[in-house]
């Protein structure tokens, strides 16, 4: 078991709901989306932590909406935490993001991209905050017992690894369930990364698609197959979102998959 932002995490504890848009849009987005996941999450007994990124580094396109950056980013999830009164996770893309996301994130996110990027994972993990893994989409499952083995000896318990899907031919990803079994068996927390799963990269030329009929079915099967956490990316008009729209949820479908998650828990025997 592990503890993200004074949560407990892992077997026997209730399912962690990490969800939110994909990227900071505005003040007023970030805190509206943040209250009602927050009233969704405990609706279903669920414990929350709001995420969303303060700068998307990783566009298909040079030209794509990044968000506000770092600074103007930061004040933003500041103030969700204090008026929402949340835990908020965020993703950082080089050492020297660190220090000053720590200083306002409860669980700092390593991205797929870099989720090997030793430097990287070591700086997150000395913080003392959360750290979030994101499996790489060219990693196998038990890579990553390596890639969170450098946090754990950088000091830092509480890491929780992220299945996001793996790359399976161009543009199209894919889910490997056995994964999330293997990885937990080799003892790390796990996560699984509902919408990202379901985005088909690049795929709309110079931006990314999405197939969010299929986020319901996969986290379903995480789920049944034992992760203790689900990631999701919400927007309240996923048609209108500036980034990764077409794998989003709304509020609405993401209260009825919680429920449906919850279900499958219990006729598990699972909180």
């Amino acid at each position: 078991m592990i503890s993200l932002a004074g949560i407990a995490v892992g077997a026997g504890r209730p399912l962690l709901v990490i969800a939110g848009p994909d990227v900071i849009e505005s003040e007023a987005h970030a805190l509206r989306h943040a209250r009602l996941l927050r009233e969704i999450a405990e609706r279903h007994g669920l414990p929350y932590v709001f995420k969303c990124s303060y700068d998307k580094a990783n566009r298909t396109s040079g030209n794509a909406f990044r968000g506000p950056g770092l600074m103007e980013g930061l004040r933003v999830l500041a103030k969700v935490k204090a008026e929402a009164k949340v835990p908020v996770l965020t993703d950082v893309h080089e050492v020297a993001q660190v220090a000053p996301v720590a200083e306002v994130a409860d669980i700092l996110q390593v991205p797929a991209f870099l989720c090997r990027q030793t430097d990287l994972v070591v700086a997150v993990a000395r913080t003392g905050r959360g750290v979030n893994l994101k499996k790489g989409q060219f990693v196998a499952p038990l890579d990553m017992v390596q890639a969170a083995r450098k946090a754990t000896e950088a000091g830092n318990p509480n890491v929780l690894v992220t299945e996001r899907g793996a790359s399976f031919g161009y543009r199209n990803l894919v889910v490997d369930m056995r994964g999330l079994a293997q990885m937990r068996d080799a003892g790390l927390a796990v996560c699984f990364d509902a919408t990202h799963s379901v985005q088909l990269p690049s795929a709309a030329g110079d931006a990314s698609g999405g197939e969010r009929q299929f986020v319901p079915v996969l986290a379903r099967a995480a789920v049944a197959a034992g992760v203790d956490a689900v990631f999701m990316e919400v927007h309240e008009d996923p048609e209108r979102a500036p980034c990764d729209g077409p794998s989003s949820l709304t509020p609405a479908m993401a209260d009825a998959l919680l429920g449906e998650l919850v279900a499958i828990r219990r006729a598990l025997g699972q909180r």
